[in-house]
């Protein structure tokens, strides 16, 4: 009987459908599981082999834990909003919502085909206004607290794309989305201040179980660093403060930097001779990014300001102030103290314009060869702390710096506010009005949703508003609180706010009330595993964590982190080993590899092809040996008994594989819990027959990985119900034990040869056994035996001389 992929496949997909086989059961008695995949944004390509691999590993989760006897809420929706949708929209002339309703539904047929365990009922659509309405709730409350606020400032302008992106967003130095160059651009945005959060969004990572290079990124990107401000007097009055992580290397700080658009400059344009070189200077820094301004690199450029100096605090001397690029307005307090002693950009800084360089700590002294910031070592050239070492001098100088009134003790961040304005149409509607008389006010919540009103044209402005900024049958309204005039914000939302709150809306999807039941988010949050791509570590998970906590800071949800767990997976890469792109043409469609080998194989290729956790090549051979598991494995039905107990000569072997897929499944070691199944198919051809027992244990296994012909098989072999209806195998822990093993046999350190022994054999029936061997025999005669090195089930070591 051949195995007919297509036609099998479709007909338990409908059945799965038709019984709700997947459906998470509002029976808060039972012992929930939660896992959860991110969901994708719907484009109009479609899936790729890449979308399957993640999706597929989670479905392995979901499904064991359905066997186990979970009540599992494993989802999926769509990530709607954003500039891609829009885009082809402008480009083509059509609705961005026609757009979005034709990509999902391109994205749920491949998804259904592809035998994903997904409860459909709790299908979400961040462009819904059902979904939305909740997340302007939550935006007007970040507003009540005072945690949403408008500024003006420079923002990362993309010039294709027309819209400020948050720093976030731009990838070395251009727009992630499309690629293209990123200037500065003067805008009012509205920001989220993310940075009240920054201190619990590292210290509550202690907590959870996250991969380590998941909250090494966390980490690394909110950057937190304990050190001073301290003030530097200047000849014209006016005091700089800078943020140092190393105060006690003041002795050693010989001229200040600070941004070129520092107030200062401004300020004292009467006092400064060169404003001129100055400004022109602005002007060229203003077309960089933050990246190309920071790029470490980079060849150090800036100019003197003439005019005014600073003034050491600790030296008393006067030092030089430059501005230079690489120091941002936006990032401690523009203005920084150099000390090329122990500083590798300040000392290329230095070096480049000629500027003095001191030594303050012993063993740091520069040279052209090699160059390291010096963290430990002995203070000198420094009166009030020689001969200390860097962490005494730190507290000390700290000490005295406070007692005078230099400066104090402080905690900064790299972490900036997050930018929520986008100046584009597809996007929440922002639910706040601007009065002359109030300022800006809320949209009252019994009038939300605030929906999106229809316009002629998406098209961008090139001065920067949003297309909704012209229309002012829609702009134009009254002020919720004193009822006078007043004008709808035209920003709206960017793609982040509707992936920041998803998970929560999963465990109540239809509800009109609240975004959630308290009851249902009390028994399904947290999520218990949620896996993601490692390029949203520092995006979408730093901004989902910010806006659950401050959900639960306001008592709405009920736990202070959404996700327990967090893993992430590596890509498949094109078979030349390179990003799968059209460019290179090397992408491979997965309703092709469906269509010609079946969803089975492509998942069981996807979960086969290498660590999950890192890049791998496609490879179409592998493919066809996935395939030909799956052949193998419908073959057994050929060669059955009716014996409901284990064949005698597996029974061990099967508690192993029990045991061994049962454990890779959950540490993402799906490869090796594969090659255990496959390597028991082949103890199972070896046999004339197996029993039904031996088969129907194997096909629970598999199922996970591989539910379509499992469950065909299931039920044309005759056993009761489903396999999704059954309970997980459990192996007997007394037959896991092997009673014997196959130990290798070194002659001076080297294997010559193996012997197998009982786990507890003795030297002596190690010895007999070895040197009866004709391998070891070669390496042994005519020598003299001088030490034998045993330990029981591990290894025999002979030592020979002559």
């Amino acid at each position: 009987m051949e195995y007919r992929h297509m036609e099998i496949e479709k007909k338990w997909q409908d059945i799965w459908d038709e019984k709700a086989s997947f459906k998470a059961l509002n029976d808060y008695t039972k012992p929930k599981y939660y896992p959860l995949v991110e969901f994708p944004y719907p484009s109009g390509q479609g899936l790729h082999v890449g979308h399957p691999r993640p999706y597929t590993a989670l479905d392995i989760v979901a499904r064991k834990r359905r066997l186990e006897g979970y009540n599992v809420l494993y989802t999926m929706g769509w990530d709607a909003f954003g500039l891609p949708t829009e885009n082809y929209a402008i480009k083509n002339k059509v609705h961005p919502a026609s757009v979005t309703e034709e990509n999902i539904k391109r994205f749920k047929e491949q998804l259904k085909s592809l035998g994903m365990s997904f409860d459909w009922s709790r299908e979400i659509n961040t462009t819904d206004p059902n979904y939305y309405k909740w997340t302007q709730w939550i935006f007007i409350k970040l507003f009540e607290k005072g945690l949403a606020y408008k500024k003006e400032m420079d923002i990362n302008w993309c010039t294709s794309c027309k819209v400020g992106l948050a720093n976030e967003e731009v990838v070395g130095g251009v727009c992630e989305r499309c690629g293209s160059a990123v200037v500065k651009r003067a805008k009012s945005q509205w920001m989220l201040k993310i940075t009240a959060y920054a201190d619990r969004l590292i210290d509550d990572l202690s907590d959870l179980d996250y991969i380590e290079r998941v909250k090494t990124q966390q980490i690394n990107w909110i950057g937190r660093s304990t050190g001073m401000e301290i003030d530097f007097a200047t000849t014209v009055g006016e005091k700089l403060r800078v943020f140092t992580t190393r105060p006690d290397t003041l002795y050693g700080a010989t001229y200040m930097v600070v941004s070129p658009e520092h107030p200062m400059l401004d300020t004292y344009k009467d006092q400064i001779s060169n404003f001129d070189d100055l400004m022109a200077y602005r002007e060229e820094a203003r077309l960089k990014s933050d990246f190309e301004r920071t790029e470490i690199n980079k060849d150090k450029t800036g100019v003197e300001i003439k005019g005014v100096s600073a003034i050491n605090p600790l030296t008393e001397k006067q030092i030089p102030i430059w501005i230079s690029d690489y120091v941002l307005m936006s990032y401690g307090t523009g203005a920084i103290m150099a000390v090329p002693g122990h500083d590798s950009r300040d000392w290329e800084f230095a070096r480049a314009f000629n500027l003095p360089i001191v030594e303050v700590v012993a063993g740091g002294n520069v040279s052209e060869a090699a160059y390291d910031d010096i963290e430990d070592g002995v203070l000198v050239n420094s009166p009030l702390i020689n001969g200390m070492r860097v962490q005494e001098a730190k507290e000390k100088i700290a000490d005295y710096i406070e007692s005078n009134k230099i400066g104090v003790r402080k905690i900064n961040f790299k972490l900036r506010d997050w930018v929520f304005s986008r100046q584009r149409y597809w996007g929440e509607p922002i639910p706040l009005v601007h009065c002359e008389t109030c300022g800006w006010v809320p949209v009252p919540e019994s009038e939300l949703p605030l929906t999106l009103p229809e316009v002629e044209s998406y098209e961008p402005t090139d001065n920067g508003e949003s297309p909704l900024a012209v229309m002012t049958d829609w702009i134009d309204t009254t002020c919720p609180k004193c009822g006078g005039k007043a004008h709808r914000e035209t920003d709206t939302m960017p793609q982040w706010a509707g992936s920041s709150w998803y998970f929560l809306r999963y465990c109540d999807p239809h509800n009109d009330k609240a975004f959630a039941d308290m009851d249902a988010l009390n028994y399904w949050m947290p999520v218990d595993w949620y896996n993601g791509g490692m390029e949203h570590t520092t995006l979408h998970l730093l901004y989902s964590r910010f806006w659950h906590k401050f959900l639960f800071d306001i008592g709405v949800v009920n736990t202070k982190e959404p996700y327990l767990k967090r893993t992430s997976h590596g890509m498949i890469m094109g078979e030349n080993n390179e990003k799968m792109s059209k460019s290179r043409g090397n992408v491979v469609n997965p309703d092709e590899i469906i269509e010609a080998f079946g969803a089975d194989t492509l998942r069981l290729y996807e979960m086969f092809i290498g660590d999950f956790e890192k890049s791998v090549p496609w490879s179409e051979n592998s493919v066809k040996g996935c395939r030909r598991f799956l052949d193998r494995t419908w073959s057994l039905m050929e060669d059955l008994s009716e014996d409901n107990q284990y064949s005698k000569t597996l029974e061990t072997t099967i508690h192993k594989t029990i045991k061994k897929v049962s454990e890779d499944f959950e540490s993402l070691k799906f490869n090796t819990a594969i090659a255990a199944m496959m390597s028991l198919l082949n103890d199972f051809k070896k046999q004339s027959q197996i029993t039904k027992k031996d088969l129907e244990t194997f096909l629970i296994l598999l199922n996970p990985v591989a539910p379509h012909i499992t469950e065909e098989m299931w039920q044309s072999v005759g056993y009761s119900g489903m396999v999704t209806d059954q309970s997980w195998p459990i192996f007997d822990s007394e037959k896991v034990v092997d009673t014997v093993v196959e130990m290798a046999v070194q002659i001076n350190g080297k294997v010559r040869g193996t012997i197998t022994i009982s786990v507890d054999g003795t030297k002596e029936m190690a010895h007999d056994l070895a040197f009866k061997d004709e391998k070891i025999q070669q390496f042994t005669e005519g020598k003299t035996v001088v030490k034998e090195i045993y330990v029981p089930g591990k290894i025999y070591n002979i030592v020979v001389k002559g």
